[in-house]
């Protein structure tokens, strides 16, 4: 089945469906809106969908984070796929797309919030242990993936783009 998904950037005309994506994929609309709105405030880094015939059935997308004030790499948030294609390595396909894409950016620091037993498969690691944390209070499930040189490595508190707002924190 994955041999038959195309992975590629979103087009204007997938707006709507990236957002209904979102919003089936979560308990709430929030995470639609939130694509919706890093993208009107020139924040949404990459947006990359993952493609079945012309249905698009995965979307990640990756906004700028910043440590004391200063860009420090891309949030990788949200990460989304339909239901009816769940557990076809989609999800890991968007994900390796997506750091290659920050690699040849030369993105030094990309970090996630999600379940780490996932996340450790492609690199990440608890960003405590880097002295990071986030301003969600993620504790384990704040991970970190260091892309860029190893020194010097900011550390203190990871703030994601202000459109992250709608959570409520």
């Amino acid at each position: 089945m994955l041999d038959e998904i195309r992975l590629r950037n979103e087009a204007p005309d997938d707006l709507d469906a990236i957002r209904r994506l979102n919003e089936a994929a979560f308990p709430t609309p929030a995470e639609g809106r939130l694509v919706d709105l890093l993208r009107e405030a020139g924040r949404l880094t990459l947006s990359i969908v993952a493609v079945a015939g012309d249905q698009i059935v995965g979307h990640v997308a990756l906004s700028p984070i910043t440590v004391d004030g200063s860009v420090a790499g891309l949030g990788l948030a949200p990460l989304a796929v339909d239901a009816a294609y769940r557990r076809q390595g989609i999800g890991g396909a968007l994900i390796e797309h997506s750091l290659d894409r920050c690699r040849e950016l030369r993105t030094p620091l990309v970090v996630v919030l999600g379940e780490p037993a996932y996340y450790r498969r492609f690199g990440f690691e608890s960003a405590s242990r880097y002295g990071l944390v986030d301003e969600y209070g993620g504790g384990d499930a704040f991970q970190a993936l260091w892309l860029g040189p190893t020194a010097p490595r900011p550390s203190g508190t990871i703030k994601y783009a202000p459109e992250f707002s709608i959570f409520g924190v």
